[in-house]
């Protein structure tokens, strides 16, 4: 796996291991590190849940002494609007987070609206293949388990590209390795796959139920 150098200069408090980074998620780091180039003193970083976007702000925040505003999407109108004006009177960048965009949002405020269409945003992509295999692996590792770059490159091939899906599959794995009283082979990981239904008998993905808590 090529992966890219972190451009952050990480604060102590976090894991910078715990963030990976790969061309699904480069550019939001790109953006987030030039900051002052920003056209307002705000912008909104979007993806799905568990693709680290909370423990960026987190790194963010502690690296730019900038404000954070995670779940922005349910947040108050008012909070949002009145955080989105102190950015700008203060000159502290603001990080808004969200799972949607704002053109997906109903907002009802017209200043609001104006507001966050003058606002950038900058999206987490889904996990390309080498972050898959290497979040797969991370996760997996966290829980005492090795898997062999060659098995990591067997489950993503066959998973969901989420990081839902990831994580439930780590999830699987650790629970049937324990179950088992087993290291990992790959009799073990397609069984517990199939049990957890990521993958079907044949070897293709499974329902990958979208049901697990948030970042």
């Amino acid at each position: 796996m090529n992966q890219i150098g972190l451009p952050f200069d990480w604060p102590t408090q976090e894991d910078a291991s715990d963030f990976i980074i790969t061309p699904a998620n480069a550019s939001v780091i790109r953006h987030l590190e030039h900051w002052g180039s920003w056209p307002v003193r705000t912008s909104l970083l979007v993806g799905p849940r568990k693709s680290g976007r909370s423990l960026l702000g987190r790194i963010f925040s502690g690296r730019f002494q900038g404000k954070v505003l995670d779940d922005a999407d349910h947040r108050p109108e008012t909070e949002l609007f009145h955080a989105w004006n102190a950015a700008q009177e203060s000159r502290v960048p603001l990080l808004m987070i969200a799972e949607r965009a704002p053109s997906e949002w109903d907002i009802h405020l017209p200043d609001l609206r104006s507001r966050l269409s003058a606002t950038p945003v900058v999206r987490i992509d889904n996990p390309d293949l080498a972050l898959a295999e290497a979040l797969l692996t991370k996760f997996l590792a966290k829980r005492g388990l090795v898997m062999l770059p060659d098995m990591a490159a067997y489950v993503v091939q066959r998973l969901e590209r989420t990081y839902i899906a990831i994580d439930r599959a780590a999830d699987a794995i650790d629970a049937a390795s324990l179950s088992q009283k087993r290291g990992i082979s790959l009799p073990l990981v397609k069984h517990a796959l199939i049990q957890a239904g990521l993958i079907d008998r044949r070897g293709g993905g499974g329902d990958n139920r979208d049901d697990d808590a948030g970042t």
